[in-house]
C-alpha cells in the first residue's frame, strides 16, 4: 500500500501483523513505524528484527500515517495518551483491544474517519489467524480494501455485527486455548495408554493438524466425517460413547456461554 502505516503497541500481536504485511508486500517496511511502551524495549525489537521504523513519540509516529493500529494493552485504553484524538483526526484506526467496544474507542479516538474493531487471535503470529471485526458505520471503499489487506495478511477475516463480537471471541480468540487443552488431554491420555511421551505427542499434534485440514479442505460437517470414522460398536464408537455420557458436547457449550459471559462483562468496564 503507498499510505503509510502506525502502530500503537509492539508484543506480539503487533508483530505477527508486521511479519504478516512484510511477508505479503502488504506494506514495505519503509512505510510502517511503530512505538512501544515507555516502559519496554518491544518496539527496539520489533524495528531491528523487521527494519520498520521506530518513532521517538506519538506526535512522530501519528504525523505522516493515514492508518493506525491500536495494538497496546487493553487496560490501558483508559489512561492512554489524551492527545490521541487530535492525533488520530482523519484516520483510519483499527484496533486490536480485546474486550474494547466501540463506544469506548470512539472516547479516545473521537475525531476518526473510520474505528474499526478487531478480535484477531493467536495463529495469526504464523498467519494462520481468523479475526472478527466490526464497525460502528459503513467504510468506504478504500478503507474497506485497507482493512481487509492488513487482516489478511495475518490470515482469515470475517466482519460481523459488533453485537456478536463476544461470541466470536468465545469462540475463535479463546479457541486456540480449547485446542491445546485437547492436545495436552490426547498426550496424557497416550501416555495412560501405554505409549511414550515423545510419541504421544506427535501423534497427538499430527492428528489434530490433518484432521483440521481435512475438514477444512472437504467442505463436509464436522459430524459427517466423524460419522466415516465411526464403524458400529467399533473402537471410535467406544471412545464416543464416553464423550456422550459425558455431555461433552454440553460442557463444550457451557464453556463458549462462560467466556462469552465473561467478555460482556469486560466489555463493561471503563
Amino acid at each position: 500500500m503507498s499510505t503509510k502505516l502506525a502502530i500503537i503497541g509492539a508484543g506480539r500481536m503487533a508483530s505477527a501483523l508486521v511479519d504478516g504485511l512484510l511477508a505479503k508486500g502488504t506494506y514495505t517496511k519503509d512505510r510502517i513505524s511503530c512505538i512501544g511502551g515507555a516502559e519496554d524495549n518491544t518496539a527496539d525489537l520489533l524495528a531491528k528484527r523487521t527494519g520498520v521504523r521506530k518513532a521517538k513519540d506519538l506526535p512522530d509516529l501519528l504525523k505522516d500515517a493515514d492508518v493506525v493500529v491500536v495494538a497496546f494493552k487493553p487496560q490501558h485504553l483508559s489512561s492512554a495518551d489524551p492527545r490521541l484524538a487530535d492525533l488520530t483526526a482523519g484516520k483510519l484506526v483499527i484496533s486490536i483491544l480485546a474486550g474494547k467496544p466501540l463506544a469506548q474507542l470512539e472516547k479516545k479516538f473521537s475525531r476518526t474517519r473510520a474505528l474499526v474493531r478487531t478480535m484477531p487471535n493467536t495463529p495469526a503470529a504464523i498467519g494462520a489467524g481468523i479475526t472478527g471485526w466490526s464497525v460502528a458505520k459503513p467504510l468506504s471503499e478504500s478503507d474497506r480494501s485497507a482493512v481487509l489487506g492488513i487482516l489478511d495478511a495475518i490470515g482469515k477475516q470475517v466482519e460481523v455485527p459488533e453485537s456478536e463480537i463476544d461470541a466470536l471471541m468465545a469462540v475463535s480468540s479463546c479457541g486456540p486455548a480449547y485446542l491445546f487443552e485437547f492436545a495436552g488431554a490426547l498426550r496424557e491420555a497416550g501416555i495412560a495408554a501405554g505409549l511414550d511421551r515423545a510419541t504421544s505427542q506427535l501423534l497427538a499434534i499430527e492428528m489434530l493438524l490433518g484432521s483440521a485440514k481435512l475438514l477444512a479442505q472437504s467442505g463436509a460437517e464436522p459430524e459427517d466425517l466423524r460419522n466415516q470414522v465411526t464403524s458400529p460398536n467399533g473402537t471410535t464408537f467406544a471412545a464416543l460413547k464416553r464423550f456422550e455420557a459425558h455431555h461433552f458436547r454440553d460442557m463444550v457449550k457451557d464453556a463458549i456461554l462462560a467466556a462469552k459471559a465473561r467478555s460482556e462483562e469486560l466489555s463493561r468496564e471503563a
